[in-house]
């Protein structure tokens, strides 16, 4: 049995406050940005253990042409993605949204 995918508000409110970013910068490039969203959690479904530990027990997947992170734990039968952050940020934010439930 595969793990349940959740997706946190906050962090759907993440995708799509770059989504409109990025819509701003181009016709049709926030639909590229989600892509590369969706791909990055069809991934995690596929294999969640793959990635790399971050910081306690969160791991990331980092999306192809976007410079994003899709943070998320591992919870018994879920995948909790709790902050879809880009990588300049600082990092005291998503591990923040980590343990807020």
């Amino acid at each position: 049995m595969s793990a349940r995918l959740i997706i946190r508000k906050a962090a759907e409110a993440q995708i799509t406050e770059a989504y409109n970013w990025y819509e701003k910068k181009r016709t049709s490039l926030g639909n590229d940005f989600l892509r590369a969203i969706d791909e990055s959690l069809v991934t995690i479904e596929l294999n969640p253990q793959a990635f790399q530990l971050k910081y306690k027990n969160i791991r990331a997947i980092y999306t192809k042409r976007f410079p994003y992170g899709v943070f998320y734990l591992i919870d018994k039968q879920k995948i909790i993605v709790f902050a879809v952050f880009h990588l300049s940020q600082n990092p005291r934010r998503w591990k923040k949204l980590a343990f807020n439930k």
